[in-house]
């Protein structure tokens, strides 16, 4: 089945939500505490090891209500069984959406065109093991017999930004191989990596599905180069693999073919972290750990799967953040995780959200006349609590906010987790109750300040606790996200898997740089054009 075309703004669901806002829109969260004793219990959501607290909204019963109505019209559990049963629900690409086969057991049957492609996807998974062991245990070598210290990722977009993030955040659990993460295309940066780097003893990972991408080619090219001055040709075999389906280009770059990890169609960009895109995370973290990743996604696919709505971790989530992008006209959501490890994490997510729900055009080809993605960002706390907390507490916009905490520190410094967690704590109450005029005038405060010492409070948040960060609690905490993605793409009634909007900058600058190559003049606007002529003078 194609997925349903179902403009949400039409339904009745909308309609008793858009009537229920105009009536609870200025209701203060805290008023709905005191009349309501058990409210924290009944707004939260024990699962595993996680505890999601979702009180601290402005919302009532009768607004879920409304909301699990909404997915009712929207025919939400239709979407997922046609997404989990690999129908082409990525239509205008022509392709099914099955990053979560890559995170299936063995036992599991996700078919495409009639194949169940676990079987294949077990295939990789094993080479992908053999690989990080042999690398790991210093059984494979450099061309010169050294075993690998150092491996470089070479990939941007999902070929970067899941990776990199996941190995940050697995910071603890890393082995002695040092990596590194060469994306932009900006020569700066990758001549910063090669300072940190000894031929001999580093291994070169391409991650390019095409092998056509023009910032990996280049970074990758590049590396070659390098690399070359210090090896012959025939030492690209040792050190250089790719991740790619364009055999024939790998192999002229001069990858040997069994050091190619193979990429599928089914699997976009962004949700590619659980493939051989994936590799420099089993490398290093080791491949036990790894696995541990993918079975976190895939139990968190199965609570996503077969839970009730109102029970549905990532359902929950994305019914509030409809609420307040459509409703309260929020336009951005704040993500702080109180963990360092964590540091990458907002950044992540800003490719998963905002690339696949970043359209305008619903799943009817006609241009939508309600808001569609969210603007994310964030920073670990309590680093963001002295920068950006201001504008949350007493700016003039509504910025709802996911606050991710562990109950158990790796290092089990306890003193340090404490503070941590009194301030993840108390940042949360602190937005929910804000500080009335009273109680700023009870502290002493001259007359002439009370008015700045003011918290209006009613800032809306999540409290998702998790017991511990762990390559497991990560993969459950990354596919939620995922989850949530996809249903809001499915209420907003648009293709959240494709990403045409990535392309026309890509393709414009292709002609750009065909002009300082070739010295040829395309047509541009006024300011395009100067700004060309003042590099070229320049450079």
């Amino acid at each position: 089945m194609a997925l349903p075309n179902i403009n949400p703004t039409t339904t009745n669901a909308w309609k008793k939500l858009q009537e229920h806002f105009e009536n609870v829109k200025d209701v203060h969260m805290k008023d709905l505490f005191a009349q309501d004793s058990d409210r924290a219990n009944n707004m939260t959501i024990k699962w595993d090891d996680f505890y999601v607290d979702f009180s601290k909204n402005r919302i009532t019963k009768e607004t879920l209500s409304y909301l699990l109505e909404l997915t009712k019209d929207v025919k939400l559990k239709e979407a997922i069984q046609a997404q989990f049963s690999g129908e082409i629900i990525n239509k205008t690409e022509g392709r099914a959406v099955l990053h979560t086969a890559l995170r299936a057991p063995k036992t599991a049957e996700f078919k495409v065109d009639g194949v169940n492609v676990v079987l294949e996807v077990q295939a990789v998974k094993q080479k992908i093991e053999a690989f990080t062991n042999e690398v790991v245990n210093g059984i494979r070598k450099g061309y010169t017999g050294k075993a690998f210290t150092d491996v470089v990722n070479i990939g941007i977009g999902g070929s970067d930004l899941g990776p990199a993030m996941v190995v940050d955040s697995l910071q603890y659990y890393k082995n002695h191989l040092t990596t590194h993460f060469v994306s932009n295309v900006d020569g700066d940066h990758v001549n910063e990596v090669i300072k940190k780097l000894d031929p001999e003893t580093t291994l070169f990972v391409v991650v390019s599905k095409t092998f056509t991408t023009q910032e990996t080619l280049s970074n990758a090219n590049t590396l070659k180069t390098w690399f070359l001055k210090s090896a012959d040709s025939s030492a690209i075999a040792k050190h250089f693999v790719a991740v790619s389906t364009n055999i024939d280009s790998v192999k002229n770059f001069g990858i040997d073919e069994n050091n190619v990890f193979p990429m599928w169609d089914w699997v976009g960009g962004r949700f590619s972290l659980w493939s051989a895109v994936g590799l420099t995370v089993s490398l290093a973290v080791g491949y036990s750990n790894f696995a541990s990743l993918l079975k976190g996604a895939n139990k968190m696919d199965n609570h996503f799967k077969n839970e009730d709505f109102e029970n549905n971790i990532p359902v929950v989530l994305a019914l509030i953040s409809v609420w307040y992008n459509n409703f309260f006209k929020a336009e951005s959501e704040a993500v702080i995780p109180y963990s360092q490890y964590l540091n990458q994490f907002a950044t992540y997510l800003q490719q998963g959200i905002m690339e696949s729900n970043g359209k305008s055009i619903d799943r009817n080809g006609t241009p939508v006349d309600y808001e569609t993605g969210t603007l994310i960002w964030g920073e670990p706390g309590t680093n963001s609590q002295h920068a950006f907390f201001q504008l949350i507490h007493q700016g003039t916009k509504l910025i709802p906010a996911d606050f991710i905490g562990f109950t158990k520190s790796l290092h089990g410094n306890q003193d340090h987790q404490d503070k941590l967690i009194s301030n993840f704590l108390a940042q949360t109450e602190a937005l929910l109750n804000g500080k009335t005029e009273a109680e700023v005038i009870a502290e002493g405060t001259k007359e002439d300040i009370i008015p700045f010492k003011v918290f209006q409070g009613n800032k809306p948040t999540n409290t998702i606790f998790i017991n511990k960060l762990s390559p497991e609690s990560l993969g459950k905490l990354i596919a939620m996200y995922e989850h949530k993605i996809f249903v809001q793409g499915i209420i907003w009634n648009i293709f959240s898997y494709d990403q045409f909007g990535v392309e026309l900058g890509k393709q414009l600058a292709s002609k750009i740089l065909q002009e300082f190559n070739n010295s040829t003049v395309n047509e541009h606007d006024s300011s395009t054009q100067n700004l060309l002529s003042y590099y070229k003078k320049m450079s």
